[in-house]
């Protein structure tokens, strides 16, 4: 940077920014999940995924049917960054339901294997699934410890 003697911006420098940072592999791959799918098994309905602007977040709208109790909200997906702290590692997202609940997930996609851990990464209560029939299908199954959960299928709309 051309400065003076007095530390001063000079000329079009002072215009000039860094490049904005770019969405990681990590969460880009979830483009897979945009798109509006029907969802079959323990809980029944639809969910939609679409990309928040500039492509660090993807956002899913949920309107689902569980245990006949109605289940809508958003989940917010993709790596934490608090106010002068370091973008987080890990892919994460919180659910906001309808019911003033909130949900903690840790996204993990490897190769066609989507791993999405309640609380944290590792944790006993996690869903699993595999993309099938060129990424039109998802099945896979929510386990919850103590032998609980339940198969689930999402299907491209």
């Amino acid at each position: 940077m051309n400065t003076d003697m007095n530390d001063q911006v000079t000329g079009t420098e002072a215009y000039e920014q860094e490049a904005p940072p770019q969405p990681s592999e990590a969460v880009r791959a979830l483009d897979r999940l945009v798109g509006t799918w029907a969802v079959t098994g323990g809980a029944e309905g639809t969910v939609r995924y679409e990309w928040m602007l500039g492509g660090h977040f993807l956002i899913q709208h949920v309107e689902l049917e569980q245990y006949g109790q109605s289940v809508t909200g958003y989940e917010v997906i993709g790596h934490l960054h608090p106010f002068g702290e370091p973008v987080g590692e890990n892919v994460s997202s919180r659910f906001y339901d309808s019911m003033g609940n909130t949900f903690d997930y840790v996204y993990d996609l490897t190769s066609d294997t989507l791993t999405i851990w309640a609380g944290a990464k590792g944790s006993p209560a996690y869903f699993r699934g595999t993309f099938t029939a060129g990424d039109s299908v998802m099945v896979g199954d929510w386990v919850y410890p103590g032998g609980g959960g339940y198969q689930s299928t999402m299907t491209r709309k």
